[in-house]
């Protein structure tokens, strides 16, 4: 028997729940859909909130073939399979067919480019879904072509009456003697993840035996919950909570910490990507000149990560949490630049010395552009003395070396070269 968030997937528009401001009455994808003007679109949003139903429900009301790829299991040569027949079945003036794939942000960019001719010329409508920020994983040219729809996570209300359908309108529940006498606890652990929620209530209900009175309430459901999953909510709290505390542990030099914390988010099915974005940043955030090195494992292991996958992965992510957590520490990149912006915005952006100016005509250089510029490599030391900041703001020291072996170092170098013009070196 399938699973119930199998069972109850919408056939309809008037069966979908959510996302009201698409697919309202009066919502800009409901016009579409009705008047069978279906543009190429990217769905984006969190998981289980409909994006694949969505992507059924416009093809079938719109009556038009409908194809299906995910893009973890295909390959450019199934992408041109699946327009070649999307091709054999497009007639004359004949609407499009729509492929749907799932997942797109884990196409390759050559993947992506076999579609682009396809969806340009109108041999497909296509719709993706993804869970990631198109602007980042989605080629230019195909973001172009396509319209974007943000779908949100499932509102409490929106749960509820989920809940409420499934026990009434399923026909293996409606079976059974059930009563909901406590909603809170299966909303928490969903996370406006629908599927998330049927699965959680498939798992209350099936923990009862045969024939048994099934009332749910929040103790009951967090009770049964802790005994058969292990949570670990990719989209709510305890995302935030989890990489904060992964974070922290790596700014706090605790590598036992750290790979447990990133332990949790490997076993919860966090995104590899995620992870590694995290620590590429916590490399020059946290660890910066104390040891520039970090950053370019950081990058390193990003790059690897991608080009392997998993789970062979985790241990190039583990090798890189610990070393970031043993490395030596220093903030002063980020207070550096914080301090910097905060300069601008306060007093604007300074006058160029003339000096520093580029001077490509006539008229600049008889405006003295570029005069009494010195070449620093022409320069003992490869160094010469000159001011390099906008007068206002000259002796500022934005950059203050952290006190660690390899900024004492700096420290001192900076010292000798300009001799007490910044108050910190």
């Amino acid at each position: 028997m399938p699973p119930l968030a199998e069972r109850m997937r919408p056939q309809t528009l008037a069966d979908y729940i959510g996302q009201e401001e698409l697919l309202g009455p009066n919502g800009s994808l409901t016009n579409n859909i009705k008047s069978n003007r279906i543009p190429s679109m990217i769905l984006w949003g969190p998981p289980g909130v409909g994006k694949t139903t969505l992507a059924n429900i416009i093809a079938t009301q719109s009556k038009r073939p409908f194809f299906q790829l995910s893009a973890i299991n295909a390959g450019v040569k199934d992408v041109r399979e699946a327009i070649k027949s999307a091709e054999n079945q497009k007639f004359f003036d004949a609407t499009s067919p729509i492929l749907f794939i799932d997942e797109i942000h884990r196409f390759s960019k050559s993947q992506q480019d076999a579609l682009l001719g396809a969806v340009e010329k109108g041999v497909v409508t296509l719709i993706g879904a993804t869970t990631e920020n198109p602007s980042f994983e989605v080629i230019s040219a195909l973001l172009s072509r396509c319209q974007v729809y943000i779908l949100n996570h499932l509102s409490k209300v929106n749960l509820e009456s989920m809940i409420d359908k499934a026990i009434k309108e399923d026909n293996e529940l409606q079976k059974l003697n059930i009563k909901i006498k406590e909603y809170e606890a299966l909303l928490k652990y969903s996370s406006g993840d629908g599927r998330k929620l049927y699965n959680l209530l498939e798992l209350i209900i099936n923990s009862y035996n045969e024939g048994e009175k099934i009332i749910i309430t929040n103790a009951d459901v967090e009770n049964k919950i802790q005994k058969n999953i292990a949570i670990y909510d990719k989209s709510g709290e305890q995302h935030y909570d989890i990489i904060s505390a992964f974070i922290k542990s790596i700014r706090g030099s605790d590598p036992n910490a750290a790979v447990y914390y990133l332990a949790c988010m490997i076993e919860g099915g966090e995104d590899p990507k995620f992870i590694c974005r995290r620590m590429i940043i916590a490399a020059s955030e946290d660890i910066g000149l104390a040891n520039p090195n970090a950053l370019l494992l950081a990058n390193n292991c990003f790059q690897a990560v991608h080009n392997i996958g998993m789970p062979e992965g985790r241990i190039i992510m583990s090798q890189c949490a610990i070393y970031l957590a043993q490395s030596p520490k220093s903030n002063a990149s980020y207070v550096a630049i914080n301090m910097a912006q905060v300069a601008v915005k306060e007093q604007g952006i300074g006058s160029v010395p003339l000096h520093l100016r580029n001077a490509p005509t006539k008229l600049m250089k008889s405006l003295d552009y570029g005069k009494d510029y010195q070449y620093a490599h022409d320069h003992e030391g490869n160094f010469a003395k000159i001011e390099f900041l906008p007068e206002e703001f000259s002796g500022k020291a934005f950059y203050v070396p952290g006190i660690n072996p390899n900024e004492l170092k700096v420290k001192e170098h900076l010292s000798k070269l300009w001799r007490g013009k910044y108050g910190h070196y």
